[in-house]
């Protein structure tokens, strides 16, 4: 049986800045993108040749027929995408600013993906899974949180990785320490945390990866990977390290890079045959292996316009 990366969140529509170094307020078009970073990790783990299933609930719209349509335009499983009449699809709209940063503004009060409940959840989906993936932006006090604990229990239970990227997005928490909270939560649960310069001091208080390691290593954590975009990233297990250079280009779009960055480095594991058992056990050089892989796979991802879009197959890689 083909194992199968599942995610679990939202998949969204994100709306794409026409033109870059404008605050929000003054972009006078965009351009609708299919998004959402649980799902940009299933399309990065597809487009490289793995097989993909995508779990969230879509609205009665023509924004989830949109979406609907790319995931699987784009191999991505869609047996476990719902969908209601009880609220629209959520929207997300991103401007690019001067000083290379993203501003965003969500239309999700609430979206359809924050709706699905864990009654919705089977166990049995997760018999052919290899990795279970999440994020934080669907850990709110509504019922797609739910849903989240039920699945990963599922998916452990199963023998699945479970990975998770908090990939935070403020704007969406009217109080930042439920968000931390909620983050700090699910962190126990993960196998495989990924976390961003950006988020370290948010998430452990500290400025280094050194000192933030022991708040980190907790629960089921086997393996820590930290990005830090153009600077390349690193990766730890309790007994070895890794570093990977980044690789400087001119960027288009760097909407959805962190997710090509764990999508592909998600991808790398499971064409090796790395089991959860397995990770404390990674050797030094193969994270630098992986670590040099899904730099080059962001840095190409980047110099194009969108999330899944944007993503290179694996031929496109070894041009």
């Amino acid at each position: 049986m083909e194992k199968k990366l599942y995610a679990i969140g939202e998949a969204l529509i994100d709306f794409i800045p026409q033109e870059s170094g404008r605050p929000m307020k003054d972009v006078l078009g965009f351009c609708p993108k299919v998004g959402g970073a649980p799902a940009n990790v299933c399309g990065a783990f597809t487009r490289l040749g793995g097989k993909s299933e995508m779990i969230t609930q879509l609205g009665d719209d023509p924004f989830g027929d949109k979406i609907e349509e790319a995931l699987e335009e784009n191999g991505i499983g869609t047996s476990h995408v719902l969908r209601t009449k009880e609220a629209n699809t959520s929207l997300a709209f991103v401007a690019l600013k001067e000083d290379g940063n993203r501003e965003f503004s969500f239309y999700r009060k609430p979206g359809a993906d924050m709706l699905f409940s864990k009654e919705k959840v089977e166990a049995d989906w997760f018999k052919d899974a290899y990795a279970l993936h999440f994020c934080s932006v669907s850990l709110g006090d509504f019922p797609m949180k739910e849903a989240h604990k039920k699945a990963i229990e599922a998916a452990t239970e199963a023998g699945a990785i479970i990975s998770f990227d908090p990939n935070l997005r403020f704007a969406l928490w009217e109080n930042l320490e439920d968000l931390k909270k909620a983050v700090l939560e699910f962190l126990p649960l993960a196998h495989v945390l990924k976390l961003s310069d950006e988020e370290l001091y948010f998430l452990t208080g500290e400025d280094s990866i050194e000192a933030a390691k022991e708040k980190l290593f907790v629960g089921n954590v086997h393996l820590l990977i930290y990005t830090r975009g153009a600077d390349g990233a690193e990766c730890y297990t309790k007994k070895a390290n890794a570093q990977s250079k980044g690789k400087k280009v001119k960027a288009l779009d760097t909407t959805g890079a962190g997710d090509a960055f764990i999508g592909s480095f998600l991808y790398q594991l499971y064409a090796d045959g790395v089991t959860e058992a397995d990770l404390p056990e990674l050797t030094s050089d193969k994270m630098a292996v992986y670590l040099d892989f899904s730099n080059r796979y962001c840095a190409k991802s980047v110099q194009k316009a969108g999330a899944i879009a944007s993503y290179p197959t694996m031929v496109e890689m070894e041009e």
